[in-house]
């Protein structure tokens, strides 16, 4: 079965994971402010916060805005539902901006649009969580444009998309963001087996996050409201979690992240292969990358325009009974049985609704070999001609 996604795990990772096994930090050693600096370097960002997942990742980073009860987060429907919890984690109340049904991304129309209905009435959010789908940057300019007009802030939620680059910058640099969280789950571009990191230029959102994540508690004098005790005194400040990521994870992170730009190489050539493939068929669209960005492709993304619902189940059943492990990516938020039950249904966002039933992922991951290009797309040509019969 070919996967449509998978780590790369190599003889330096593997050493650089017993090494720390053998040493006597397991967690809270010295790893993870190693990954944490590897990662400010690579990104351009001032600081770098690892924890244990992305989803943490994001609730820390709507924490550390401040976002609470009554509040509104905005963020796109295309996403894993990690994107909008993390708000109503926070008792935000959660709202959807459709998509480019080209890109997938964020429609900035779309969103102008709701951002002046929004001030007529008085129901602005507070922060804006645009999600940089399947590698590729969202319009971050135009979006902090309209942040600096409305008045709201952003959290970037580049899971998909560490070594990007949005113009001359590297997702993840918060150019044009407060925050951008990343994720390392084994699907992702590196890994750190599960795990995540928040990015920031912010000295007081780092220092929240860095707090939120290990239970609010802190051993730094000049964090703490009186005179240590000794060298064993703690505080805790605030109500935090145990967010934090371990040595082995931070360990496995640097060996990772030394490969980045490699991975990211291989997957866009691997991506210009499918483009060459899939040219002349005329019912076949890639998603669309502007040429503004520098996608990690972290996904591999058709739409097939001729697509219901039937025919795509069918068309995805017999891919994987050809060995293909296709999938969806994904199903609308506001689509999903408990986003119903908070009042969203089915028509509210025309264009993310649209994408779900004509979009296929392909596999796509570093170790993917021409041949194997080569024989999922024409796979997919054959297929479709099939079903058109």
């Amino acid at each position: 079965m070919i996967p449509y996604g998978k780590q790369h795990i190599d003889d330096e990772d593997i050493k650089a994971v017993v090494e720390t096994l053998k040493s006597d930090w397991l967690t809270q050693g010295p790893t993870v402010p190693m990954f944490e600096q590897a990662m400010s370097e690579y990104c351009g960002a001032k600081y770098a916060v690892a924890v244990n997942s992305a989803t943490s990742a994001l609730h820390l980073a709507c924490l550390a805005l401040s976002v609470g009860e009554g509040d509104r987060v905005w963020t796109s429907p295309n996403s894993f539902v990690a994107s909008s919890n993390c708000a109503l984690y926070c008792n935000a109340i959660v709202d959807f901006v459709d998509i480019d049904i080209e890109t997938g991304n964020m429609c900035i129309t779309a969103l102008e649009s709701k951002l002046r209905k929004a001030k007529k009435t008085n129901t602005l959010p507070k922060v804006v969580i645009p999600v940089h789908f399947a590698g590729q940057s969202c319009d971050m300019e135009s979006i902090a444009t309209l942040a600096s007009h409305y008045g709201f802030r952003i959290i970037e939620d580049a899971s998909h998309a560490v070594g990007a680059k949005y113009d001359s910058s590297f997702v993840g640099s918060c150019e044009y963001s407060d925050i951008c969280v990343f994720s390392f789950h084994p699907v992702k571009i590196i890994t750190t087996m599960e795990g995540g990191m928040a990015m920031t230029n912010n000295p007081a959102l780092a220092e929240s996050m860095r707090m939120g994540r290990s239970h609010g508690v802190t051993n730094t004098e000049q964090s703490m409201t009186e005179p240590s005790h000794g060298p064993w005194y703690y505080q805790q400040i605030s109500l935090g979690y145990n967010y934090r990521m371990n040595d082995i994870e931070g360990a496995l992170g640097i060996s990772q992240v030394k490969k980045l730009s490699e991975f990211i190489g291989k997957r866009n050539a691997i991506a210009k292969n499918y483009d060459e493939l899939f040219k002349s068929c005329p019912k076949i669209y890639p998603l669309i990358v502007n040429n503004r960005s520098y996608s990690s492709y972290h996904l591999y993304v058709i739409r097939v325009t001729n697509l219901n619902f039937v025919k795509k189940k069918e068309l995805i059943e017999s891919l994987r009974n050809e060995g293909i492990l296709a999938h969806v990516h994904y199903i609308p938020i506001h689509t999903q049985p408990y986003y119903k039950a908070l009042g969203f249904k089915c028509g509210d966002l025309p264009s993310a609704e649209l994408y779900y039933q004509q979009a296929i992922t392909l596999p796509i991951f570093p170790s993917l070999k021409p041949s194997q290009v080569k024989f999922v797309a024409n796979k997919v040509k054959t297929l479709l001609d099939e079903l058109e019969k």
